[in-house]
């Protein structure tokens, strides 16, 4: 009840209103069943944008500690992200992924759709990396078709560290089901899930018009703080 109403009365008239998103190919999304929603990641603001834009509820893996705060600002961040359809689950641990994989599975189960960003954090650069074969385990063991889907613009909009989004023009663009029958019975096999994924960070790209780096997000930015830092402390200081 409360993600209806959330939804219908605040965050669709209120995104819509500020960014009037151009929406292509909503015709590729199916309207029952369980099915999943992978697309790239580069601001906050994604998830928000695939909720008010397509017709069925969309759930969104989420870790616990949006859920967990204290206080009554603890208490209406758990309100706000269970009402934009935010799935808590606990990333602590080496069991991490495995929890994931498991939360996404009893939504596709139940004939629910699931958005997944498999970059696994938002784009430092606005560059699409390397996906995690999470979303893989996910299509095999359940069945689901995977609808690769290009946010454009968000980066621009809002990249991270950025609090407040421009208004500048965006783009949903969803492409045709993906269909991975051809690896049924090769959910545990790596070689399967890597290719699986490739091919739907392919089908993104294709979308997108991304530049590509075959390398995990998380690395990449590891690695451009570092370079940072470094040439930050290699910088001549003023008199």
């Amino acid at each position: 009840m409360f993600y209806r109403f959330f939804k219908c009365v605040v965050l669709v008239p209120l995104l819509r209103w500020l960014f009037r998103p151009r929406i292509e190919g909503l015709e590729h999304v199916p309207a029952a069943g369980g099915a999943i929603v992978a697309g790239n990641h580069q601001s906050f603001c994604d998830q928000f944008l695939l909720g008010v834009t397509l017709r069925r509820r969309i759930g969104f893996l989420a870790k616990m500690e949006y859920f967990t705060g204290e206080g009554l600002k603890g208490r209406l961040a758990a309100a706000f992200f269970r009402g934009i359809g935010a799935i808590p689950v606990d990333r602590s641990g080496n069991g991490a992924g495995r929890a994931g994989v498991e939360s996404g599975l009893a939504v596709l189960r139940g004939g629910g759709m699931l958005g997944v960003f498999p970059e696994g954090t938002r784009s430092h650069d606005g560059r699409l990396y390397k996906g995690r074969v999470g979303v893989a385990a996910m299509a095999l063991r359940s069945g689901a078709p995977v609808v690769p889907c290009a946010i454009i613009g968000t980066f621009e909009a809002q990249p991270a560290g950025r609090r407040v989004p421009s208004l500048v023009p965006l783009t949903l663009r969803f492409g045709e089901p993906l269909d991975f029958s051809r690896y049924a019975g090769m959910q545990d096999q790596r070689a399967a899930l890597r290719a699986v994924t490739d091919e739907i960070m392919y089908a993104i790209l294709v979308l997108s018009g991304q530049e590509y780096v075959d390398q995990y997000a998380v690395d990449a930015r590891a690695e451009a703080r570092t370079k940072a830092l470094a040439e930050h402390a290699a910088a001549p200081r003023a008199a």
